[in-house]
């Protein structure tokens, strides 16, 4: 029985894009293969587990009539159907390698949770947060371990829920963004939960809430700026009138990052968008 021949590897489009930033080398990296339609799942995980960053996104010709593009998103080890930064970072490389929507100022993502709206929004690009899969109280072991992981009492924990929408997030209010931003996690204590920590600032500043991801068992460990988790937290905090309609979140500032996450729910719908920047272009051989 004769071997399938290995595929032939060739040059494609690549950029390297930093995302919810303006400013270079600040917001939350993805790397994107503009020209993927050929690889298969495998060679898609291979390339990600090597550019080890907290995702990496491959565009595909679309196979809904509706939508412009098609996108998988890849971790180090396993593909999300949803992710909030790849999806901006995707629709800035998309339109930067000349894709032109079908409808003008609005461009249809297809990825695995379906199709995702992006639009151009003050010179920024926001997605509708798609619905949560799961919401709803977590249970008390779980609140333990993540008191004991964030090392804070767990009266601290003011509120927490789950807001799955591709990755399972846990999302914890604490009282303040000087309490979000003085977490030292364990992260062996949170081993197997992706907890979102949010906090108000007090006073009006460069931002309305402090932001921080904590993905224990990862390579990341803290993720610098996290779209998903984002729009999870944005359905939550305005749905229960602990946030308004328009708010803006920082992220990353324990990293070095100057993260910025702008907020608008608009009728029906949760705009999550951002600043892009692209840092790196040229091509990969895959």
């Amino acid at each position: 029985m004769s071997q399938k021949p290995a595929p032939v590897r060739r040059r494609r489009p690549f950029a390297q894009v930093d995302v919810f930033t303006a400013e270079h080398y600040r917001g939350n990296p993805l790397a994107v293969v503009v020209d993927a339609g050929d690889l298969t799942t495998g060679q898609m995980q291979q390339f990600a587990n090597w550019t080890n960053l907290s995702e990496t996104a491959f565009l595909l010709p679309p196979t809904h009539p509706e939508a412009d593009y098609r996108v998988r998103i890849f971790t180090a080890h396993e593909e999300f159907p949803f992710a909030g930064h790849p999806t901006l970072g995707s629709a800035h490389a998309w339109l930067e390698a000349g894709g032109v929507p079908k409808v003008e100022g609005v461009l249809i993502q297809e990825c695995g949770a379906g199709l995702v709206r992006v639009k151009r929004d003050a010179g920024r690009l926001a997605f509708a947060a798609p619905p949560l899969t799961r919401s709803g109280p977590v249970d008390e072991p779980d609140m333990a371990r993540i008191a004991a992981g964030l090392r804070l009492p767990r009266q601290a924990l003011l509120d927490a829920t789950w807001l799955v929408n591709g990755p399972d997030w846990i999302g914890v209010l604490l009282e303040s963004a000087e309490q979000v931003l003085d977490i030292k996690p364990d992260y062996a204590a949170m081993e197997g939960l992706k907890v979102g920590v949010i906090g108000p600032y007090a006073a009006a500043g460069v931002a309305d809430f402090e932001v921080r991801a904590f993905i224990p068992g990862d390579a990341a460990a803290e993720d610098p700026v996290t779209g998903s988790f984002n729009a999870g937290a944005a359905q939550w905090l305005i749905g229960s009138g602990r946030a308004p309609a328009s708010y803006t979140a920082a992220q990353g500032t324990m990293l070095g990052r100057a993260g910025m996450v702008h907020v608008d729910a608009i009728d029906h719908d949760i705009w999550v968008g951002g600043n892009s920047i692209t840092c790196i272009s040229g091509t990969v051989v895959l």
